[in-house]
């Protein structure tokens, strides 16, 4: 109010209004860009824990098949595996990398509840995302961009597709490519779940990693063994097209270490391979401390699968 006061008192209101107009022009233009941009993205919750974004606003879901009214039906598909207690906020900056390039998203998270209960919670889940896949035929091109514990995720549809190749089989063979950012082992699970549930407070992650201790010693037959049978399949992965490792050396979760074991089994596979380990960022934080460098190397692979589709919004990104 006082310094309102003070600028009326110096310049009359017409020349308020016209020192002001440039910024409120821009800020309004902002908001139309926003809301523009919001116009062309249509969202549909096929589960509770698995939801479509498209570019397409005239998207129909029925019985989970997807129906691109405005789009070609040779769009490619981006399944985002999120990791623990992500925001919605965080996964749209990497939803919004791959829109730019014409893809339509599929992103997938779990709660800390349905990974430690995995016959109700994250094996429901995963055969919810393997169906939906299998039942969208149109999609001919599928991305996996899996975080943290997005490779156990991973791990649990293998599971299911082992139990059915002949109905399954079509949709490894539509997956071109899959990225893997701070990937968790069994053997770090604990140590993420606690940190991903408990950011701020050291002790009570401690706490919880004790009682995941002990919950995967007492509960085998009802988590434990999805856990290791979900691991074996990650590091044994069916999938055949490349793959790239995004990692870093100061994350204690997905240690380079454990995601170099994952690596050297799919390079004994036959699988091509491609590593970044960052340098100083935390567990699933290496696009937030190197965001050029990150979408550089997105950019890298993507190019190398022929899913580059507009390459200046890329470079307006480096």
């Amino acid at each position: 109010m006082m310094i309102t006061r003070i600028a009326t008192s110096l310049m009359g209101k017409s020349q308020i209004r016209q020192h002001f107009r440039p910024q409120l022009l821009a800020k309004k233009q902002n908001l139309y860009a926003h809301v523009a941009a919001c116009r062309f993205i249509s969202a549909h919750h096929i589960t509770k824990n698995i939801e479509l974004i498209s570019q397409d606003n005239q998207v129909k879901i029925n019985n989970n098949v997807v129906q691109n009214l405005n789009s070609p039906q040779d769009r490619p598909l981006l399944v985002l595996l999120c990791w623990m207690m992500s925001k919605r906020k965080h996964m749209m900056k990497y939803a919004s990398f791959y829109m730019e390039q014409g893809f339509d998203v599929v992103m997938v998270s779990i709660s800390p509840w349905q990974l430690i209960w995995p016959v109700k919670g994250s094996r429901l889940v995963a055969l919810d995302l393997l169906k939906f896949l299998e039942q969208n035929k149109g999609y001919e091109q599928i991305l996996l961009h899996g975080f943290s514990v997005g490779g156990y995720m991973w791990g649990e549809v293998l599971d299911f597709i082992h139990m059915d190749r002949k109905k399954y089989d079509n949709v490894i063979d539509r997956i071109v490519g899959h990225i893997w950012d701070s990937a968790v082992d069994v053997a770090e699970l604990q140590i993420g779940v606690g940190r991903a549930v408990f950011p701020n407070n050291v002790m009570l992650q401690t706490a919880l990693q004790k009682y995941l201790d002990y919950h995967m010693k007492t509960f085998y037959k009802q988590a434990t063994q999805y856990y290791i049978r979900s691991s074996q399949l990650y590091h044994t992965n069916l999938v055949r097209s490349p793959a790239l490792f995004l990692v870093s050396k100061t994350d204690p979760v997905g240690t380079v270490e454990s995601n170099m074991r994952v690596r050297n089994s799919w390079d004994s596979l036959g699988v091509e391979t491609y590593v970044k380990i960052f340098e100083g960022s935390s567990h699933v934080g290496h696009f937030q401390k190197h965001p050029k460098e990150y979408i550089a190397e997105l950019y890298k692979f993507l190019d190398r699968l022929h899913l580059i589709q507009d390459e200046e919004k890329v470079r307006a990104r480096l």
